[in-house]
């Protein structure tokens, strides 16, 4: 949050009267501020909902609202349409390969069969009961036989890869849509609108029924359980403080001055230059340093409302 110039003018522990103590003096100045955060819509369309009015406090994850994306539900079932037709363009080689294998069974059959009635003509032969002619058909039937189981097999394996390359050329086109779907996935998901902190609700930018962009603000949230107290010390007062120091904050009540607790967690390591209406306690300095005091807030403590940090070692001295 940025501060405007009139906040120059109470800088640096100006002597402020409250009611009922009119001699507090502080160290430094400056406006509480918090952590916001602008909810953007991620996808482009009507809001079908959005339940956040501004004040509500809402938890972390909660799902606020919806936009509608039925144009992307549509396009995800057209791919995955696409996906299951390439499917059924692809080839099933296990009917050709099964009637390949049964007559490469009987080829075999009959190769036993041969192989028998050779060892009996040679048996036969021995015996002179047999021509030599008779075991040189039957080889001869055999070496035929043979030769067509080898032609078989390899037109199995000839199958087996033109089926396969054909099918791999298909399927080629079902990586890009598979991650198409998974794309198309993601987007869907982006049209619940989710809170991403605890926190209230600061600003409300959008309403149910409008048409959005994405990227566009719907709503602002804040974190408001600790605030943050942005305030500016001369460079004669940087020695006094430190990153995770204890100070005292105080906010101005009509009955005088409210007293909070603050921790140091944030000091600039570059000085800016003040406008020369800015008065220190001592004088007026030509360069500041920005530090930030977180201060838990108990309800009372509101963005941009003013308040006063008061440094232990100054406070001694008092």
């Amino acid at each position: 949050m940025k501060n405007t110039p009139l906040i120059f003018m109470l800088l640096f522990g100006l002597s402020l009267t409250g009611c009922g103590n009119k001699d507090a003096e502080f160290d430094a100045t400056g406006t509480f501020e918090a952590d916001e955060v602008i909810v953007s819509a991620e996808l482009a369309g009507r809001i079908d909902s959005l339940s956040v009015e501004e004040g509500q406090q809402l938890p972390a994850g909660k799902v606020v609202g919806r936009i509608d994306a039925l144009n992307l539900a549509l396009q995800k079932e057209q791919v995955e349409a696409s996906i299951g037709a390439l499917q059924e363009k692809t080839m099933d080689v296990q009917p050709q390969l099964k009637l390949l294998r049964d007559q490469l069974a009987v080829q075999k059959s009959q190769l036993a069969t041969l192989e028998r009635e050779q060892q009996r003509i040679q048996n036969l032969l021995a015996a002179d009961a047999a021509t030599g002619k008779q075991l040189d058909d039957i080889e001869a039937e055999i070496e035929v036989l043979k030769g067509q189981m080898q032609v078989t097999q390899q037109q199995i394996r000839v199958q087996h890869t033109t089926t396969s390359t054909q099918n791999r050329g298909i399927l080629s086109e079902q990586k890009p849509l598979e991650k198409r779907v998974a794309q198309l996935e993601d987007q869907l998901g982006n049209a619940s609108i989710t809170n991403p902190i605890s926190g209230t609700v600061l600003d409300k930018y959008a309403e149910q029924g409008e048409i959005t962009a994405a990227g566009k603000a719907l709503y602002k949230i804040a974190d408001l359980t600790t605030l943050t107290l942005r305030a500016y010390i001369t460079g004669s007062q940087l020695p006094q403080v430190r990153l995770g120091q204890q100070v005292k904050v105080f906010i101005d009540q009509e009955e005088g001055y409210r007293e909070f607790p603050g921790t140091i967690t944030w000091i600039s390591d570059k000085a800016e230059f003040t406008p020369k209406t800015i008065q220190t306690k001592d004088e007026r300095a030509n360069l500041v340093y920005a530090m930030k005091v977180q201060v838990k807030n108990d309800g009372y403590l509101k963005i941009g409302m003013y308040g006063e940090v008061v440094f232990p070692q100054a406070q001694e001295e008092k």
